[in-house]
């Protein structure tokens, strides 16, 4: 058991070995434990170094080396949901020495990714794909005759997704041969096991017990009243000491609960498992963290973990006073939340298993009986809420853009479509960082503009997000408000809430020919440039109603409109500029600066924004080039001929 995560490489003969190409097909089970050691040492050592998902890894360290000792991988297929645990995977299956590039630009992803390797068998970022995923694979190889085993490994999280509900009632009725396999590390499925349930969970998985079932089967189907009885005893026996009836109904043959940390059993149990037929489920038990005792003692602050930085010898330098390290958008939120909870007790709050990512952890305790975590559930989130707000409650939805796309029927036919009164603080828009392109919120403009009904706002700092949170909880129906991921420019967050107009711009500076129309949190970089242009710049604040006024007097007085934005060109904030001065018949030239039509890799958000031009220095020259190709107004005297 490890208390400080490893700066200096662990030894790891077995697992340069396993890298080098041999397999762990042909390792004994005194090896196999040792690979095991390795690679939990190995992953500790890695993390620290470049920071990224953890706890998750460390748990499932003996089920990953199981997996892929029993089965004939990447011919057979394993399908990993979420990603968070696909660490051991990857340094398992000949990335061990690129793990250090993890998160970085050019470098691995935090999630399996087909374009990576064979053995990521499915892409994946947002969680409950993986049952859907294998039963696809695993219906391909019966069409194709392919003899072929196929696993979901999903989470306890992530099971409560209602794709994940709607896979395994589909895989009882069309029986692909598959196993799904229940990560249970009792962070959403409460204790509800004990000595008598793995004894008779390893009964179960035994040859004896499986051929004697069979077996039995064949018989007693013949004699109908026989064959009820036998099963009605065997559910309920089952039920008695294990949650596995629910699985049984949907048609699965259940196993467990299990260790998840016992690597005998589980190889024994797979072993035994590898060849039935139909659907198949194991449930294991694992400890989230297990082998770093940090991690186990706190599962949720080390679900992931920054790179350990080595102390510098000598006094340090303290902080550069000029430079701001406000709070993060999520603790705004957090605070605002809060304070408005405080103000109106009609206020309820609601997250899809995301409370620490929200910042919701301060407005949970403080008024517990008005937070609803839903669990991994976006679309009953969006709906429960709009239930809410029918009779009188004014619920706060706290969504990541990403997570947000997962709701979108929900968005328009439960809650805009009826507009009513919700308001959602939307998290992580614009590009993430390190997570990359499954989590980056580059699409939220683009889906939210074209429902009717929605106020849509983007806020360019840390105080205007707050009034602009008031703003949106004071109207009378669906708004929204997006915020980025991280710190702000350090603005100082007034205590007290303004009621904002909706649909009102503020000029930030004035200048001539060029006018920047700013839509969110690249403030600082449009700013930067215009004053290397002499531009004009407006913090248009909203997106939905624009200020049309402002946007037509801009139009009259300047060559070029520039509109920024951290959202998708198409369709977005610049895209309802255009559509405004088409309609309106106004005449100007227009450059619309934003995410272009492409998923952008991981790496740290200013390399990302300097790759699609949103640094100030790209914004600058995009403009430049621009203003070549359109003709001052008025036309100077020689433009004439006179």
């Amino acid at each position: 058991m490890l208390s400080e995560i490893p700066i200096s490489p662990p030894d790891t003969p077995l697992l340069n070995r396993i890298n080098q190409g041999d397999s762990p097909h042909a390792l004994n089970t005194a090896q196999l434990l040792e690979l095991s050691e390795e690679l939990r040492s190995f992953l500790l050592y890695s993390v620290g170094q470049t920071g990224g998902h953890f706890g998750a890894g460390l748990g499932v360290v003996e089920l990953t080396v199981a997996l892929h000792h029993v089965y004939n991988t990447p011919h057979d297929r394993i399908v990993w949901d979420v990603g968070h645990q696909t660490y051991p995977h990857k340094i398992l299956t000949g990335r061990m020495r690129e793990m250090h590039s993890v998160r970085k630009a050019g470098g691995l992803a935090g999630f399996p990714k087909r374009a990576e390797s064979d053995y990521d068998t499915f892409g994946v970022g947002h969680s409950s794909t993986s049952i859907s995923a294998a039963m696809g694979m695993a219906l391909a190889a019966r069409h194709q005759g392919i003899n072929r085993k196929v696993i979901a490994v999903i989470g306890d999280g992530a099971i409560t997704g209602g794709m994940a509900i709607e896979a395994l009632a589909h895989a009882g009725h069309v029986r692909p041969n598959m196993l799904v396999i229940l990560n249970d590390n009792q962070m959403s499925i409460g204790h509800n096991t004990g000595g008598l349930a793995t004894y008779f969970a390893k009964i179960w998985a035994s040859k004896f017990y499986i051929t004697m079932r069979e077996g039995s089967k064949k018989v007693l189907e013949k004699i109908r009243p026989a064959w009820e009885l036998a099963k009605r005893t065997e559910e309920h026996m089952k039920g008695m000491v294990a949650p596995g009836t629910l699985f049984e109904e949907l048609g699965f043959h259940y196993i467990g609960p299990l260790d998840g940390h016992d690597l005998p059993g589980l190889i024994n149990t797979l072993e035994n498992m590898k060849d039935l037929e139909g659907p198949q489920f194991l449930h294991i038990r694992t400890m989230k963290g297990k082998g770093f005792l940090p991690a186990e003692q706190d599962p949720v602050g080390y679900h992931a973990i920054n790179k350990i930085e080595a102390k510098p010898k000598g006094p340090q330098p303290s902080a550069d006073p000029s430079k701001p390290s406000g709070p993060k958008y999520q603790d705004v939120f957090g605070r605002w939340l809060c304070d408005m909870a405080e103000r109106d007790n009609r206020l309820v709050g609601i997250t899809p298993a995301m409370c620490e990512g929200s910042g919701m952890v301060e407005f949970s305790e403080q008024f517990p009986g008005r937070y609803f975590d839903v669990a991994i559930a976006e679309q009953h989130a969006l709906t429960l809420a709009a239930g809410m707000a029918c009779d009188g409650l004014k619920p706060v939805v706290a969504i990541y853009s990403t997570f947000l796309q997962r709701g979108y029927d929900q968005l328009i036919h439960d809650i805009a479509l009826q507009d009513l009164d919700v308001t959602f603080g939307i998290d992580r828009a614009g590009l993430v960082g390190q997570d990359g392109p499954t989590h980056h919120g580059a699409f939220d403009l683009s889906y939210l503009r074209c429902i009717p009904n929605m106020v849509i706002g983007a806020p360019s700092d840390e105080n205007e997000c707050r009034q602009m949170l008031y703003t949106a909880f004071q109207h009378t129906g669906p708004a929204a408000i997006r915020y980025p991921r991280g710190t702000g420019p350090g603005t100082l967050i007034a205590e007290g809430m303004t009621q904002l107009e909706i649909g009102k711009s503020v000029e930030v500076l004035r200048g001539e020919r060029v006018a920047i129309l700013n839509f969110g949190t690249l403030l600082p970089q449009a700013i930067s440039a215009a004053k290397q242009l002499n531009a004009t710049v407006v913090d248009m604040r909203w997106v939905k109603p624009m200020d049309t006024k402002t946007i037509e007097a801009l139009a009259g007085e300047h060559d070029l409109l520039v509109t920024l934005e951290d959202n998708a060109i198409s369709g977005g904030a610049g895209s309802g500029v255009n559509e405004y001065l088409v309609e309106q018949h106004l005449v100007v030239g227009i450059l619309n600066l934003g995410i272009p039509d492409a998923f952008i890799e991981h790496g740290a958000p200013e390399e990302q924004h300097a790759w699609i031009g949103l640094n100030s220095s790209g914004i600058e020259s995009a403009i430049n080039a621009k203003l070549g190709t359109i003709p001052a107004y008025p036309p100077a005297k020689e433009q004439l001929g006179l």
